[in-house]
Parts: structure tokens; sequence; C-alpha cells
């Protein structure tokens, strides 16, 4: 292990925890443009080494229909119950 490898890991870990979806090759560019003397494949090294994952960005999901009876998504009983939703504007 070199002598600076572990203020590089150090670094790293400040990265990521100020950019959480930056993935490997992103921080090897930040570290780059902080003067680091790094490759990818030296930091995807260190990366699994620490254990280090990009979090999924969470999806969200829309209500359907109002508190007031509105619509209802149903789950399907049998092959072919449930197909579409209409709607009717009055």
């Amino acid at each position: 292990m070199k002598e600076d490898e572990s203020s590089l890991i150090k670094r790293i870990l400040e990265l990521v925890v100020d950019f959480p979806r930056f993935a490997y090759r992103r921080i090897t560019r930040l570290l780059r443009s902080e003067g680091w003397r790094v490759n990818a494949k030296r930091v995807y090294r260190l990366w699994r080494q620490e254990g280090l994952k990009v979090r999924k960005k969470t999806i969200k999901r829309r209500r359907l229909g109002s508190s007031e009876g509105g619509i209802v998504r149903r789950r399907a009983e049998h092959k072919d119950h449930v197909w579409s939703v209409d709607f009717i504007f009055e």
C-alpha cells in the first residue's frame, strides 16, 4: 500500500459524502481536478475495497384519485381482469 493511499481513501470518502450520486469515474475526475495523480482503475479498486456503491434514485409514485372515493388501484383477481381505467368528464 502506497503512503498516499490512506489520504486518497479519506478524500474519496469525503467526496462520496458530498456527492452520493457520483460513481467512481466522476470521483476520479474530481480528484484529478484537485491535483491527485490517479487513474480510474486505481479509484475503482479502492472503491470496491471500501465497499462503496452508488445509491439508486427513488422514484416518486403518484397517488391515484382523491380520498373522497376517486380512482382506486385494483389488483387483478384473474387473467384479463384489470386492463385500464376510464375517465369521464362532465
